[in-house]
């Protein structure tokens, strides 16, 4: 029994713990990172993988015979091709649930630096600032209060509910637009999109990646914002046109915009929306606290150990 971990780190070398993987009787192989082509000479002869960023394909999986099941370090499955998965006969399984919490603290870390801008005051008064200076050049924006505000939650999965749940601390109206109202939630007023958008005065997206929701944050919804809306984005960055949030930041239809996913990852810096004003971008680090990443390794090693066993532990494919 052969397998093979494509990237065995998230962040830097040792923060995924793989020593369960060394109960099982065999040959582990685990390389830092792996290009695309690298990845078919690497895998060709093993029957488990275990991969975060390489786009699994038919043409890769026509040269690994042997491969019964893949590996996801992550949640989202909108990094290998699931169906091709399918039709090789070689199960896919992710990891549900794992980074939770870290994301919706990440949510609420960049609508509060958008409202309050403490890292960029904290920049500012190490090169002299305090109250007497010009706050723009600082990049500070104007200071905002969410109590009893409006937050508009897309989607209202396991990290949407945990967003939720904090701003009701903050006093703060939530709505949210999701394709499946969840019965019990009497804290979350369910509204349709557009109504979202028109009433919110801050934005948060936790929806999947999918055909249907690609750049559904177009100019036709931006222009249904309350003026000077806020937004935040944890989810995906494709969820977003990028040019149409520009000219809303631009013409002051939104009133900032703050991400930890973009378009473009790793990010290309060239590209307009790192010019548009009142923008906050963190690397796609949400997930990654010393907790999460402590339950994302333990969970892929359980969901392998559960396949071997003949469970079809977070399955995603077949």
């Amino acid at each position: 029994m052969k397998i093979v971990i494509l990237e065995d780190y998230a962040l830097t070398p040792g923060d995924l713990d793989w020593s369960p993987l060394y109960e099982l009787d065999a040959d582990i192989e685990r390389y830092h990172r792996t290009t695309q082509e690298q990845a078919p000479g690497r895998i060709a002869d093993a029957e488990y993988v275990i991969v975060n960023k390489v786009w699994i394909s038919d043409e890769i999986l026509e040269r690994c015979p042997k491969l019964k099941w893949i590996g996801l370090t992550a949640t989202g499955i909108d990094s290998l091709d699931t169906a091709a998965c399918a039709r090789h006969g070689v199960a896919v399984a992710n990891v549900p649930g794992y980074s939770t919490q870290s994301v919706a603290q990440m949510t609420w870390a960049l609508l509060l630096e958008l409202c309050q801008c403490a890292g960029r005051y904290d920049t500012a008064v190490r090169k002299g600032y305090w109250k007497d200076a010009p706050a723009q050049e600082h990049g500070i924006f104007e200071q905002r209060e969410l109590w009893g505000k409006t937050l508009g939650i897309v989607g209202c999965g396991a990290i949407g509910r945990s967003v939720a749940q904090i701003a009701k601390a903050f006093g703060m109206q939530v709505l949210s637009s999701t394709r499946t109202p969840r019965e019990g939630e009497e804290a979350v007023e369910f509204v349709p999109l557009q109504e979202l958008f028109r009433r919110s005065d801050a934005i948060s997206l936790h929806c999947p990646a999918t055909e249907e929701t690609k750049g559904f944050v177009s100019d036709a919804l931006l222009r249904e914002c309350k003026r000077g809306a806020l937004l935040v984005n944890t989810a995906r960055g494709s969820l977003v046109d990028e040019q149409a949030v520009c000219r809303a930041l631009s013409d002051g239809t939104l009133g900032g915009f703050a991400a930890d996913v973009l378009c473009v990852e790793p990010a290309d810096i060239t590209r307009p929306i790192f010019n548009a004003p009142n923008t906050i971008f963190t690397p796609h680090a949400a997930w990654a606290t010393k907790e999460s990443l402590g339950r994302l390794s333990a969970e892929v090693c359980a969901n392998l150990k559960a396949f071997l066993q003949g469970e079809t532990r977070n399955i995603v494919n077949l």
